[in-house]
């Protein structure tokens, strides 16, 4: 059975990464202007360093509620702090409800990138779902242009190790959610980067397609529709995904839609904790 999980999330947000909901979007279409031509940074770009006014949000706390068709599916959160000349972010899933009861979910993530670069350096999972237990950490070596794979199953004690080449600077799965904060989000505009999971570097497509305005428990917001694809990867064949961000300096993620060949899902904003002022 499929249900919530900090790894379907962020792998389908951003190669991008979240959820289902058997319930229409609780969004309002506010019309959009002619959008303007598409630009891009370029489908084998490097990543961009943030800009030099751009301030992390230190000490943020990002609460979600996840529904699939009519039941609650679940939780997820997110926090990013300040760690010398990195940020460190943490996110965890955890099944519950029915859904809890029918399958077992108890995900957590750690990942820590380069605050002057939006390089990755390191991201550890800790995956428990249903009978599927592991612990995974992957370093990023920039001079060596290589991500290096440690793996060890909770079940089996079995372990892999792999390394594969990479562009130098990438993204993961989780930090490459805050990268996509940091981006302009211009209506009309397409955005590139490449995104690392252990395996094959993908290049991630961000397509700006317009806005809305979305009500969530944490209030009403006026949002920038974006969505995440790519040609290969777990994006690739995967259904369709939609991330909603606040149409401001912050760029909240408020909303996550996932269109999946078993159904839909959803991942809403509840609570927001700590928010550094910009």
């Amino acid at each position: 059975m499929n249900t919530l999980s900090i790894r379907q999330i962020t792998q389908l947000t951003l190669l991008a990464a979240m959820l289902t909901a058997g319930f229409s979007v609780a969004a309002q279409t506010v019309p959009t202007p002619p959008a303007p031509p598409v630009a891009t940074i370029g489908p084998l770009a490097e990543i961009q360093p943030p800009p030099s006014a751009y301030r992390f949000p230190d000490g943020e706390v990002l609460h979600f509620q996840a529904e699939w068709r009519i039941w609650k599916a679940g939780d997820a959160s997110m926090k990013i702090e300040s760690s010398g000349d990195n940020q460190h972010v943490t996110a965890s899933a955890d099944a519950s409800g029915i859904i809890g009861l029918l399958y077992h979910v108890l995900d957590r993530f750690d990942s820590t990138f380069d605050r002057r670069t939006f390089c990755s350096e390191r991201i550890f999972k800790h995956v428990e779902e249903g009978l599927h237990k592991r612990e995974t950490t992957i370093r990023f070596d920039q001079a060596g242009r290589k991500a290096v794979l440690d793996e060890r199953s909770l079940r089996t004690n079995a372990t892999k190790h792999e390394e594969r080449e990479t562009p130098g600077c990438v993204t993961d799965v989780l930090s490459g959610i805050y990268y996509m904060r940091s981006l302009p989000l211009l209506v009309g505009r397409t955005y590139y980067f490449p995104v690392n999971d252990g395996n094959n570097t993908v290049t991630v497509k961000a397509t700006v397609e317009g806005r809305d305005v979305v009500s969530t428990d944490a209030g009403s917001f006026r949002t920038v529709r974006v969505q995440p694809s790519s040609d290969s990867g777990v994006l690739k064949a995967r259904g369709k995904m939609w991330i909603w961000y606040t149409d401001d300096a912050n760029h909240f993620p408020v909303q996550m839609r996932a269109r999946l060949f078993w159904g839909t899902l959803m991942l809403k904003l509840i609570r927001v904790e700590n928010a550094a002022p910009k």
